[in-house]
């Protein structure tokens, strides 16, 4: 969300970020009347909410070759809900691109007043200036940073996910995956209750390769264990498959982060608890991209060629080699 009156800094000391409707939003504003110090607790302190998150940028009286510099402030109260807390944190890196990175000079991470009062700021300049050990707050914003690092994030990656968040599964669901273990059922699709902030049941229709694209939902998003039978190299084998379904921005960001987030926890627990052995996890935006040779090109990539073709050389003709000099030129003998 850009705002051009804040790059130039002459008129807003303070301007409150909200989201609405799933949107980031313009929401508070205050005008500089005095230093940035003397004015700071006064303006800021008044806006944080106790139980709804939100994004404070605080404008200093420095500039640099881009404007005047900003505090950004991440206020994530302890008491908000998680919905709320993963809604913001999947915002942050976007709101400071779009605002202009090279105008934040600092971020503070907040879940107490005091962690961003004008106090919790310069103790943070302190640490700053002379690393000390971590303080809660400084090593949750560490985290959130590192999860800033790829936005990209497939099945595949290995990280820690944005709050640990792991909605628990319904009996239905736990009871269609045993199943699935058991080789009753070779397809189970599970989808997440956002109102009971459950893993629930969706669909156990038996299920071919053929028909994976029209189980996938063109408009929410899915998580899919899919049994594929198929022959390779001669060998018949039953591979599970996991596949997670997002198809694009039609998903809300509550809806995206929820799956995203609850995803590895999800995939952790079938693999750990249920020793379901899964031998490929795949994420795709449609169905379309389920076709019988996607599925058995990810199952067997085809990188053992590659290698192959750049074997070691073959050495010299023979089992010995070819002639080689033993003895001076003249002495009339070569070794074979």
């Amino acid at each position: 969300m850009k705002h051009p009156s804040a790059r130039c800094g002459d008129q807003y000391r303070l301007l409150k970020i909200v989201i609405e409707d799933e949107q980031l939003a313009l929401g508070e504003t205050r005008q500089a009347s005095k230093t940035w110090d003397q004015e700071y607790d006064s303006l800021v302190l008044p806006l944080l909410q106790d139980d709804l998150p939100s994004y404070i940028l605080y404008r200093l009286d420095s500039s640099n070759n881009q404007g005047y510099e900003w505090i950004f402030m991440a206020w994530s109260p302890d008491h908000s809900p998680v919905r709320h807390k993963m809604l913001y944190a999947a915002t942050r890196a976007t709101l400071k691109k779009e605002f202009g990175g090279g105008l934040i000079k600092d971020e503070l991470f907040g879940t107490t007043k005091e962690d961003v009062s004008l106090s919790g700021y310069k103790k943070y300049l302190v640490t700053k200036a002379a690393p000390l050990p971590l303080t809660a707050a400084e090593e949750e914003l560490r985290q959130i940073k590192l999860s800033e690092v790829q936005t990209d994030i497939s099945v595949d990656t290995k990280q820690q996910t944005l709050q640990g968040v792991a909605f628990p599964m319904h009996g239905d669901a736990f009871e269609a995956l045993k199943r699935f273990r058991d080789k009753q059922v070779n397809y189970v699709q599970l989808e997440i209750d956002f109102a009971k902030e459950l893993i629930r049941l969706s669909n156990t229709e038996p299920t071919e390769v053929k028909d994976l694209p029209k189980r996938i939902p063109t408009e929410s998003a899915r998580y899919h264990f899919f049994r594929y039978n198929h022959s390779h190299e001669g060998d018949y084998l039953e591979s599970t498959v996991f596949i997670y379904s997002m198809p694009g921005y039609k998903c809300s960001i509550k809806e995206r982060m929820l799956y995203s987030s609850c995803k590895n926890p999800l995939v952790d627990m079938v693999e750990n608890n249920m020793q379901i052995d899964i031998l490929k996890k795949l994420e795709i935006e449609s169905g379309e991209e389920l076709t019988g040779d996607f599925l058995y090109e990810e199952v067997h990539p085809k990188q053992h060629a590659h290698k192959q073709a750049f074997a070691k050389p073959k050495g010299p003709a023979g089992k010995k080699g070819g002639r080689r000099i033993t003895r001076p030129p003249g002495d009339g003998e070569e070794d074979d």
